[in-house]
């Protein structure tokens, strides 16, 4: 699959990449400078835009080493970029820690994963067949 950028005025931002060849996303970088408060979330832009081919959705997801050393997680995870959005490309970031975070312009903030869409036809009915687990959720095995 082709992936079309577009860049965003001169942000001088980094290319969005793959950092090894068994990576499955490519990653997000910030196109300013915010500074994240403890328990504060962000709307952060990335100075692109993508052009997902149809059929197709863009899955922003968090950063494994921002959770795991600072507490920052994307808010509304996966965020998900639909194949005919043509706007900027942003990531809401959440601080769960108790320390303020800086985020410089150009630092890797996210990943975006592309998977392919598949579109359902929706059937009414009263009645749903029965499984053992039926409405069974939320801790029902244990």
């Amino acid at each position: 699959m082709k992936l079309i950028v577009k860049y965003l005025k001169l942000e001088d931002v980094p290319t969005p990449k793959y950092q090894t060849p068994g990576a499955s996303g490519i990653d997000l970088h910030s196109a300013e400078e915010v500074i994240l408060r403890p328990g504060k979330f962000k709307l952060i832009r990335t100075g692109i835009a993508l052009e997902i081919p149809k059929g197709y959705e863009g899955q922003i997801r968090p950063r494994s080493g921002l959770a795991a050393n600072f507490g920052i997680g994307v808010l509304n995870s996966p965020g998900t970029i639909d194949s005919d959005y043509r706007g900027e490309i942003k990531v809401i970031l959440f601080n769960f820690s108790n320390k303020s975070f800086r985020i410089k312009k150009g630092d890797r903030i996210a990943q975006l994963v592309f998977s392919k869409v598949y579109k359902v036809a929706l059937k009414t009915t009263k009645r749903l067949r029965p499984t053992k687990r039926n409405q069974g959720g939320f801790g029902h095995t244990g």
